[in-house]
């Protein structure tokens, strides 16, 4: 098939783009381009192009807790949220600790979204996530997983921890750490701060996260070795990042939109919605993250997308689960920073699609002739409210319903085939 995308907004400049089975051809300035006759002409006139995006950080709860998400309806949101790769972690039920776990969740995957988004699952470094013993790493890789993760559960010793980066290394898959003390506050229920103190609630000081940050970053020195830090929330780990990298680690790391919109005012009256891990931290740290991201020292945004059920939401502070839906958001969300000059359009690409793709080794659509058609196309005119109905997750469990987004992806492509 050959169609001409036209008219569309590149990185603030009119481009068409010719598509021929499934790759690029050319992007040519808007109006340059002889078309060939048998080519069918997309309009895409007051739209922006934008490359499909990757999120390194998602919770798609199948096998286990279908009832949250599972593989059908996650992808369904990240292709509706503009992602063409997403990297689901492990912990399920079962854990994704064992490569029919994996090859599972990849049929269901192609099953259900024969042309996209791609499933990207991430491994559990230790078997059941307990943190005990290092899962059958090399199998899982086989199976198709693409990183390695404890995500959820902090990795409590630091000699299993070494192994499992050496073992991840020479197989040329990137660890992933969720970085927390689990010993330093242990059932928080959010940061430990102001607010913790007028609510009265327990709350997680952010050295902790920092502390563990620092742990790995120095384990990452010593072997030779690259690390990924996921979601970082606070100032602190920000500062040990930076040293890190001034030292020539190799050390890349994440945050959410979460974390640059809110902070932890958001839980003012007991909000459940709010509740996140890592929590959302003071306003100081949020202004922090927001100039990490600019400036380099974070990588890449990931969504940390956690579904669940209204009724686990609706409990008190201390009994309901952390996390957001995240994936219908997203990119609106980050469009919002661009609004804001927190960041420009070419920051947006290369925080969603090229960074990530090159960490992770995932494909990526940099438009050049011959790379994969794998794009979308953002209206920023279109102002949407965040509901139950305009959400395509099966879960709506997010501090931002309600509120009004600005711009909305209106078509994706994925290997030259429309999704929607």
């Amino acid at each position: 098939m050959t169609f001409c995308l036209k008219n569309a907004r590149h990185l603030n400049a009119p481009v068409d783009v010719l598509v021929r089975d499934g790759r690029i051809v050319t992007m040519t300035p808007a109006g340059h381009h002889d078309m060939p006759a048998d080519c069918e002409v997309v309009d895409a006139a007051g739209l922006l192009l934008m490359p499909s995006f990757t999120d390194a950080h998602v919770h798609l709860r199948e096998p286990g807790f279908e009832y949250k998400e599972d593989i059908g309806s996650g992808l369904e949101a990240a292709a509706r949220g503009g992602f063409g790769s997403v990297m689901c972690m492990a912990n399920t039920r079962p854990v994704n600790d064992n490569a029919s776990i994996t090859r599972a969740m990849l049929d269901k995957a192609r099953d259900t979204h024969p042309h996209g988004p791609r499933l990207c699952p991430i491994a559990a470094a230790t078997v059941g996530l307990k943190g005990e013993e290092m899962a059958p790493l090399g199998e899982l890789r086989e199976a198709g997983c693409v990183a390695v993760s404890n995500d959820g559960r902090p990795m409590p010793g630091t000699e299993l921890l070494r192994r499992v980066m050496e073992y991840s290394a020479d197989l040329g898959l990137i660890f992933i750490d969720h970085c927390e003390d689990a010993t330093l506050a242990p059932g928080w229920v959010m940061n430990e701060g102001v607010v913790s103190g007028e609510l009265g609630v327990k709350g997680q000081p952010p050295v902790g996260e920092a502390m563990q940050v620092a742990r790995d970053i120095m384990l990452a020195e010593y072997l030779g070795l690259p690390v990924h830090i996921a979601h970082v929330s606070c100032a602190l780990a920000v500062d040990v990042l930076r040293w890190g990298k001034a030292r020539g680690v190799q050390v890349t790391a994440e945050t959410c939109p979460h974390y640059l919109w809110l902070d932890d005012t958001a839980l003012r009256g007991y909000n459940t919605a709010a509740k996140v891990s890592p929590p959302l931290r003071s306003p100081a740290d949020r202004e922090a993250l927001r100039r990490a991201l600019k400036d380099g020292t974070i990588d890449i945004l990931s969504t940390d997308h956690a579904p669940h059920a209204l009724h686990e939401k609706e409990q008190t502070l201390d009994a309901a689960p952390c996390g957001f839906t995240g994936l219908d958001l997203a990119v609106s969300l980050t469009w919002g920073l661009v609004r804001e000059n927190v960041i420009d359009e070419a920051d947006m690409h290369r925080l969603w699609g090229a960074a990530p793709a090159r960490i992770f080794n995932l494909p990526y659509n940099n438009f050049e002739p011959g790379d994969p058609a794998d794009f979308f196309l953002f209206d920023p005119a279109e102002d949407w409210v965040v509901s139950r109905e305009t959400l395509y997750s099966k879960s709506a469990n997010t501090p931002f319903l309600g509120q009004t987004l600005h711009g909305r992806v209106r078509h994706h492509w994925m290997g030259g085939v429309q999704l929607f």
